[in-house]
C-alpha cells in the first residue's frame, strides 16, 4: 500500500449548500430536544426546569471553552452555581429574587476571581458579568414565563406551559421562515461581514411567519387580542434577529465556526440558544402584562 504524500490535499469538506449546516442531523436532534421538552411541559413542567438548568451549565461551559481563545479564563464554578440558583430563584420566588440572586452572585464571582491576584483581573471580572447576563440572567426568565399559572401541575391548560410553548414557536417560525425565504431568495445580504449568509429576504420571510405565527398563538392558545400577537411577532423577530448577528458577532471575535459541537448538526447549544436568549426577556414582559394580567 503506498502511503499517501505528505503534501497531498486534506479530503474537502462536505458541502452542505446555502443551508450551512447538515439539515439530517440537524432535523433529527431539534426533534429529539422538542421531544424532551414536550414531554416535561405535558407531564410536570417542573421537569422542564431540569432543561433549563442543564442548558445554563452547557452554555456556561461553552462560553468559557470560546473565550479562552482571547486568553479570558471564566471561573466555572460560581457562575454554574449561581447561575442554577438564579434559574430556580426566578422560579420560585418571582422576579425581584432574580435580581437579588444575580447581584450576589455578580459579587460572589468577582470575590472569587482576587484569588488570582492582579493580573488579568479587570477582563476576567468583566467577561463573567458579562456571561452572568447573557445565559443565567436571561435564561431565568423561562423560568418566570413557565411560572405563570402556578408552579406545579403541567398539561396544554396550563398558563405557563401554554406561554413556553408559544415563546418556542415563535422564535422557531422566525428561524425557519428566514431559513426557507434565505435560501430561496435572498440576494441582499443583511449584515455580511458579520453573518454572510443572512440576507434582507430571509428577515422578510422571519416577519411573515412570526407575525402568522404569533397571532395565531397568542387568539387560539392563549385567547388574547389579536394585535397582541402581532407585537408578539415584530419583538420575535428583531429581537431573534439581533440576538443571532450578536452571537455571530461574537465567534467571529473569538475565530471560532461554532460554540462546541454537543449538538449534532447545529454545533453549539449558544448557536441555538441566542435567538432564544435575545428574544424570552420582552416576550415575558409582554405576556405578562398584557395576556395574563
Amino acid at each position: 500500500m503506498t502511503a499517501p504524500r505528505p503534501d497531498a490535499d486534506p479530503a474537502p469538506q462536505q458541502d452542505h449548500g446555502r443551508a450551512g449546516r447538515d439539515l439530517k442531523a440537524a432535523i433529527t436532534s431539534g426533534v429529539l430536544l422538542l421531544s424532551a421538552i414536550a414531554a416535561s411541559l405535558v407531564f410536570w413542567k417542573p421537569a422542564f426546569m431540569v432543561i433549563v438548568v442543564v442548558a445554563v451549565v452547557v452554555a456556561i461551559w461553552e462560553l468559557r471553552q470560546g473565550l479562552l481563545a482571547k486568553d479570558i479564563d471564566l471561573p466555572e464554578q460560581p457562575l454554574m452555581i449561581g447561575g442554577v440558583v438564579m434559574v430556580v430563584v426566578a422560579y420560585l420566588y418571582g422576579s425581584d429574587a432574580l435580581v437579588t440572586a444575580t447581584a450576589v452572585t455578580a459579587l460572589v464571582v468577582m470575590l472569587w476571581l482576587l484569588r488570582r491576584g492582579i493580573d488579568g483581573y479587570v477582563k476576567n471580572a468583566t467577561a463573567s458579568v458579562f456571561t452572568l447576563v447573557y445565559v443565567p440572567f436571561l435564561g431565568s426568565f423561562v423560568a418566570l414565563l413557565l411560572s405563570e399559572g402556578g408552579r406545579s401541575g403541567g398539561g396544554i391548560d396550563n398558563d405557563g406551559v401554554q406561554a413556553i410553548l408559544a415563546f418556542i414557536l415563535v422564535t422557531i417560525a422566525s428561524d425557519i421562515g428566514g431559513y426557507i425565504a434565505g435560501v430561496l431568495f435572498g440576494k441582499h445580504p443583511m449584515a455580511p461581514v458579520i453573518s454572510p449568509k443572512k440576507s434582507w429576504e430571509g428577515f422578510a420571510g422571519s416577519m411573515v411567519a412570526t407575525v402568522g405565527m404569533g397571532v395565531l398563538l397568542v387568539t387560539v392558545l392563549l385567547e388574547g387580542e389579536w394585535w397582541v400577537g402581532v407585537i408578539l411577532g415584530l419583538i420575535a423577530v428583531v429581537m431573534a434577529t439581533l440576538g443571532d448577528l450578536c452571537e455571530s458577532v461574537i465567534k467571529r471575535d473569538l475565530g471560532i465556526k461554532d460554540m462546541s459541537q454537543v449538538i449534532p448538526g447545529h454545533g453549539g447549544l449558544m448557536d441555538r440558544l441566542d435567538s432564544l436568549l435575545a428574544t424570552i426577556a420582552p416576550i415575558w414582559l409582554l405576556l405578562h402584562y398584557l395576556v395574563f394580567a
